[in-house]
């Protein structure tokens, strides 16, 4: 990876500090982003101690999509390249809550947030040789249904429903991305980093996590084995041009299958688009 620039969101802690780790170690520019700038300059210092790329720091609350739009900005202006795009930053919350935007809070982080940021970041991605996008998933799409009537869970809300949403709206943008995407420069693919100890949630958990986590502790992965597969996707030379795809352990395997309805694919990337008032050429199906 030297020579190679890759930004991760969410850094500060869990799987994207352990993704970040793996490249750094492996030679890559790193830049990451948090939401506290205390936190995210403490993991860019063990990151740099750590390896011999430069780390570059962004901070924002990225389910503010003005912050998101601020963030964008400064790397375009202070990243001359992007070769990755590592779209990880997400959370759970088992009550409902709004942003800054007045939407709902796990929509807007966990799939609002990279659609926002991969868009303003496109144009500097497209300009890489072989630029990449991946985007953390989960398992937890296997559960998950598109409420397109009620998105925000302003009529029924379930953490665990809005969480699994969030988790097949991100296969579904990744797929539509991708053809979109068809001929240019840039793959784009999504993954499972299996179940990882990590603090996800711990702001308003729900009774299982409460309860059963500490009893499962033992058998999740650690951060660093889940970053596994978001450092495969990011790094492996065998998957310079597959792209469309969905992994788990680092090896291709099949999303649910609502995951490939394009027309809801569509459907979802035009009211994400206007959620985060974007209009461009990225917007267009091929």
């Amino acid at each position: 990876m030297t020579g190679r620039t890759v930004l991760v969101t969410g850094a500060t802690g869990g799987i994207g500090e352990a993704t970040a780790l793996g490249l750094v170690a492996s030679g890559a520019h790193v830049a990451i982003t948090g939401r506290d700038r205390g936190r995210t300059e403490a993991a860019a210092r063990g990151l740099r101690a750590a390896g011999s790329g430069a780390v570059d720091v962004f901070v924002a609350d990225m389910s503010d999509q003005s912050q998101v739009r601020a963030m964008a900005a400064e790397i375009l202006q202070r990243l001359p390249r992007i070769d990755v795009l590592v779209n990880n930053v997400g959370g759970f919350w088992n009550t409902r809550h709004v942003t800054a935007d007045g939407l709902e809070r796990t929509f807007a982080l966990n799939h609002l947030a990279p659609f926002l940021l991969t868009n303003l970041l496109l144009d500097r991605l497209r300009q890489s040789p072989a630029a990449r996008v991946v985007t953390v998933s989960s398992n937890a799409h296997t559960t998950g249904r598109i409420d397109f009537d009620d998105l925000q869970g302003e009529q029924s809300y379930s953490g665990a429903r809005a969480y699994s949403q969030s988790k097949l709206a991100n296969v579904l943008f990744t797929y539509e991305l991708a053809s979109r995407l068809h001929g240019t420069s840039v793959t784009a693919n999504a993954l499972h980093p299996g179940v990882v100890r990590t603090s996800f949630g711990a702001e308003d958990p729900a009774g299982v996590q409460r309860f059963l986590v500490p009893l499962a502790r033992p058998f999740m992965k650690s951060p660093a084995q889940g970053a596994a597969t978001s450092i495969h996707l990011a790094s492996a030379p065998a998957l310079a041009h597959v792209t469309g795809r969905y992994f788990a352990n680092s090896k291709e395997k099949r999303s649910a299958g609502p995951s490939y309805d394009r027309a809801a694919a569509v459907r979802l990337w035009k009211v994400s688009a206007d959620l985060v008032h974007l209009n461009g050429a990225a917007d267009r199906p091929t």
